[in-house]
């Protein structure tokens, strides 16, 4: 490994202290050294690699110029971190990236001190800087705030917010805008660079503040003048830059600045550190910066499995074919259904490969929208198209649905509109971790009046149930795991199933327990089932599909003639499925019943692989087995 080399950097380097201490040249060998332990890392364990090359060189200058942790760093998504966290203690423990027990692929306070704010979800960090920022002025305290932010995060709607209270408020506080999708030539960068230096250098700060004073001193003309100084200052900033619109909202506009040019980076910042009020400074960078592949295709290289690094190519598990998607069959199924009913539109969050939205938005590119990282917006833009006859698919990430809860509520629920919410990632999503699993979305959905929730045992009941969807006539969820199917044959053509009934799929002959499982926990349910049933212990397994309307007739009737009913689902265990049955059970006034709900207990869960958590929380099917073992064992 590169920093094991007797003239590497890196190995010099545990903390932001040890760079401060690097010439300029060291800092640009330092750089290099990153990127290939980013490169060798992120081949073996997967995770956000275009992102994090990018900003290796802002990083090294961000910890360069600021101290920190005592300056604080706050990092939107946190996709952009790695570099952070490999200079800031972890560099040793980096190989256990996304691993069980090892780092987070995001910030974490419980990792570091340097890692002050938990993130995952986009848009989050003017906010949480400016509460910092507060804080700080409350409590007399004394220290410099940075918050940065990618150009697609900048597009939520709560970094409008941010930007808005932050700007009116004019605490001290800087915003980094990482943009990573702008180019910018040699000169044009050179000169916006040189400009910037100066026009944020103390000197001419301090010149401009004088010159303001005394233009307000001069009786009768004074406004004038120094309105029409700010006219002409502002007309030859924004033909070099555009950054009047932050202007306008109260920040000091530096930029852009190239992203990859450590020196002019070192010097901005060294001099925005002296401004007073909100600053914003707009960095250029490039995705996926140092590696050819992710230069070149840095959308896919945004998350990516292990690859090779030398072709660039994932790395597979063996040489059978691996079974399509859930994302893929519900991309393919959408053109399919769109094919048959012109009303059918797509939307996505910035996240149409994603989502499997792609091959919809090729097909059909007029009926296809991408709102960027706005999920409130899209589900509300969804009711409004609704409103007109059409049937909006949204599909977004059940982690990222929680972001629009309101908007699901107030704006397609209430008015009872025919919009599908196709959650993606339901469930337990492996190595992303806690802000990534979509753990929530039958307990937060199933609340609403209204909406139908639903969740398929496979890729073939997925384009079942999103027919049903289509068709149902009012708001409705599909949530589908991530990762490969189960490689069951798809039938042809997607058919509806009649909301709210599920099925049987297996029932010996005097069963002593029924399996009540729904979406990605139905076969490992089968699975438990075959094992106890080779042990004499005949099992019958439903397969619920529905949330919400539960099927009554086929629960209550398990319930009455088993009378000892375990529920499984892949979601948290309050007001999740198991919580739908026992209301419905004591609903109907049926006692007697043993009954035990598997599911998530009262916690966040952390990252490891999807099996690994499955195993640890008893539902796969081990653990659906062993608790049938533990119930049938009680008197």
């Amino acid at each position: 490994m590169t920093d094991n080399r007797n003239d590497s950097i890196l190995a010099r380097v545990n903390f932001p202290e040890d760079i401060r201490r690097l010439s300029l040249a060291e800092l640009g060998r330092l750089a290099e050294e990153i990127r290939e332990l980013m490169i060798e890392t992120v081949s073996r364990r997967g995770g956000h690699l275009a992102s994090s090359l990018g900003t290796v060189e802002l990083t090294l200058a961000i910890h360069y110029v600021f101290d920190t942790p005592r300056d604080r760093l706050v990092w939107d998504v946190g996709h952009q971190a790695y570099a952070h966290k490999i200079i800031t203690g972890r560099k040793d423990r980096f190989g256990t990236l996304r691993q069980k027990g090892g780092l987070s692929g995001f910030p974490k306070r419980e990792e570091s001190p340097y890692d002050v704010f938990n993130v995952g979800h986009s848009g989050t960090s003017i906010s949480a800087a400016a509460g910092m920022a507060e804080a700080r002025c409350l409590k007399g305290e004394d220290f410099r705030i940075i918050a940065v932010i990618g150009d697609g995060a900048i597009s939520a709607g709560m970094a409008f917010e941010g930007l808005n209270w932050t700007g009116d408020r004019r605490k001290g506080m800087i915003i980094i805008l990482n943009d990573n999708e702008m180019s910018i030539s040699p000169n044009v960068g050179a000169l916006s660079s040189y400009l910037n230096r100066i026009m944020t250098g103390q000197t001419v700060s301090r010149i401009r503040a004088e010159v303001k004073t005394f233009l307000k001193s001069v009786p009768g003309i004074g406004e004038q003048m120094l309105k029409f100084s700010r006219q002409v200052e502002e007309s030859l900033k924004t033909f070099f830059v555009p950054g009047a619109i932050f202007e306008e909202l109260g920040f000091t506009y530096v930029g852009p600045l190239e992203g990859h040019r450590l020196d002019p980076l070192i010097k901005n910042l060294e001099n925005v550190r002296q401004l007073e009020g909100p600053v914003l400074v707009h960095v250029l960078t490039q995705k996926g910066k140092g590696y050819h592949f992710a230069e070149n295709d840095p959308s896919r290289f945004h998350g990516m499995p292990p690859f090779d690094i030398d072709t660039g190519e994932p790395v597979n598990g063996g040489p059978s074919p691996t079974p399509p998607s859930y994302t893929k069959v519900f991309g393919r199924t959408v053109v399919t259904l769109a094919e048959e009913d012109p009303r059918i539109v797509a939307i996505t969050a910035a996240m149409s490969e994603g989502t499997g939205l792609d091959q919809f938005a090729g097909k059909f590119p007029n009926r296809f929208y991408d709102v960027g990282m706005a999920e409130q917006h899209g589900v509300t833009f969804a009711a409004g198209l609704a409103t007109q006859g059409l049937i909006p698919i949204v599909a977004i990430y059940s982690t990222f649905m929680q972001r629009a809860y309101d908007q699901v509520i107030h704006d397609v629920c209430l008015q009872n509109l025919p919009v599908v919410m196709a959650l993606d990632r339901g469930g337990l999503v492996g190595a992303d971790g806690p802000t990534h699993h979509g753990l929530f979305d039958f307990t937060f959905l199933r609340t609403v009046p209204n909406i139908v929730v639903m969740a398929p045992k496979d890729e073939n009941e997925l384009q079942h149930l999103l027919k049903t969807a289509v068709t149902c006539g009012g708001p409705a969820s599909l949530r589908y795991p991530r990762g490969a199917g189960l490689g069951v044959p798809l039938d042809e053509k997607p058919t509806a199933i009649p909301v709210g009934k599920g099925e049987i799929l297996m029932d010996p002959p005097a069963a002593r327990i029924a399996l009540a499982a729904i979406g990605s926990c139905v076969y490992p349910a089968l699975a438990a089932a075959e094992r106890l049933l080779s042990e004499g212990i005949p099992v019958r397994v439903i397969n619920a599909r529905f949330v919400k309307p539960l099927d009554e007739s086929l629960l209550c009737s398990a319930a009455e003639e088993i009378g000892t009913l375990v529920t499984v689902e892949e979601n948290v265990r309050m007001g999740g499925f198991g919580s739908a049955v026992l209301e419905l059970l004591a609903e109907k006034g049926i006692t007697g019943v043993r009954i035990r709900c598997l599911a998530i207990p009262d916690e966040f869960v952390q990252h490891a692989t999807q099996r690994e958590l499955r195993s640890f929380y008893g539902i796969d099917a081990e653990g659906i087995a062993a608790a049938v073992r533990q119930m049938l064992a009680r008197p």
